[in-house]
């Protein structure tokens, strides 16, 4: 006959400890067959509004202790479940442990991703780049915050994941950090990543990505016409930080440099290319790709207007801080009667659209200046252009249509 487990968690307050304020410690007790251990919650509650183990009112902060005291009961039962599984004998030691972290037998999260961190950072400039490093610290965080918010930890056991965590994590995402669709995504991916190094490592027996759809949604990119380029070059502006701010801008369309990149153009990213003309040779700062620009007739033009002005640390333009630039490029939009919602990288997606592809330059030689790793990511942008000599030949034809 198969043994039987008897299995119970409570909570209690530690009245010994009673500080000034009325307030007492919670203590989580697990008991198995009899042998129990005693876990610090590290919370603590009025002694006169509790009783039998919970809050006894339905207050803000009774509420929030009886969900977290939830969600802390749920991990232990995950925590045997696993054990179960794994057909590890139940023992409240190791259920202490494993809960706390201290278990050498399996790693935990936090652990297994600062490791990933640290290669990532030993690699900068070789096979990563600062933005990425910067990623996957960000993602680390977030996951971080989640686990305090969702289990009221600071950190997990690798066999503790499932897909309820993973979907959970993409809930808290969306709703508590308010990343779009696409952004928590990416988060995602980031983790998924690291778990996918555990499981090849042995230190994770099940990937708890498996069920888990990490989908892509297709978005829109807008760009300026010819036209609305036109009109933002030719704008008379007479207050100084404006101007600049359209400067940049305009120079980013005609050479399609992201913020980051523009911001760190310096003296020598200019040299002479095989046409004997300035082209800009730079690796851009996101994936570390080496752009090569041919500097065109109106970003010659915005260089040499500051090319006698000290701005600092070898760089060519006055570029601001990003939050404030497009702060000033929603009132550039306005003072040029733009309605569209004027961004750095709608400067990007107008070299790629309205400078040259419209232009008949070959998307090859888009992708390259671009600095695109694959040329299916250029091939959005002629899909762009398509759409819209479709909807200007869809114009033409009702126009013909009815003066026929």
């Amino acid at each position: 006959m198969k043994e039987r487990n008897t299995f119970s968690v409570l909570f209690y307050q530690r009245v010994d400890k009673i500080d000034k304020k009325g307030m007492a410690p919670i203590f989580m007790r697990v008991t198995v067959n009899g042998r129990r251990v005693e876990i610090a919650t590290n919370k603590n509650f009025d002694v006169e509004r509790w009783k039998d183990g919970k809050p006894t009112d339905n207050k803000i902060d009774a509420k929030e202790l009886l969900r977290d005291l939830e969600s802390m009961k749920e991990r232990i039962n995950r925590i045997r479940r696993n054990m179960i599984d794994h057909d590890e004998m139940l023992d409240v030691k190791k259920i202490k442990e494993y809960y706390t972290g201290k278990s050498q037998k399996s790693k935990t999260v936090v652990e297994v991703f600062d490791w990933h961190n640290a290669l990532v950072k030993e690699l900068l400039d070789k096979q990563y780049s600062q933005a990425t490093y910067t990623r996957y610290l960000t993602t680390l965080s977030h996951i971080k915050e989640f686990m305090m918010n969702n289990y009221s930890v600071n950190d997990m056991r690798l066999t503790e994941l499932n897909y309820d965590f993973i979907a959970s994590f993409d809930h808290y995402l969306k709703v508590k950090r308010g990343c779009n669709h696409n952004s928590s995504m990416k988060y995602i991916k980031n983790f998924r990543k690291v778990i996918n190094l555990a499981v090849k490592h042995g230190w994770i027996d099940k990937d708890p990505f498996a069920l888990f759809k990490c989908n892509i949604l297709p978005v829109e990119r807008f760009y300026l016409t010819s036209e609305e380029l036109k009109r933002i070059e030719d704008k008379e502006i007479e207050i100084k930080r404006m101007d600049q701010v359209r400067d940049i801008f305009v120079f980013c369309c005609y050479t399609g440099l992201a913020y980051c990149d523009v911001s760190n153009l310096m003296k020598e990213h200019i040299v002479i290319g095989i046409d004997g003309l300035p082209w800009i040779n730079q690796n851009r700062e996101k994936t570390d790709i080496k752009a090569q620009i041919p500097l065109l007739p109106k970003a010659l033009e915005i260089l040499d207007k500051y090319k006698d002005i000290s701005i600092g640390t070898n760089r060519l333009l006055p570029v601001i801080a990003n939050s404030n630039y497009n702060a000033y490029l929603k009132e550039l939009a306005a003072i040029c009667e733009i309605q569209k919602n004027l961004t750095s990288h709608i400067a990007r997606h107008t070299f790629a659209t309205t400078v040259t592809l419209s232009n008949d330059v070959p998307i090859e030689s888009v992708s390259k200046m671009l600095a695109h790793k694959s040329l299916r990511t250029t091939q959005i942008y002629a899909k762009i252009v398509e759409k819209k000599v479709s909807d200007d030949m869809a114009k033409l034809r009702m126009k013909l249509g009815s003066e026929k």
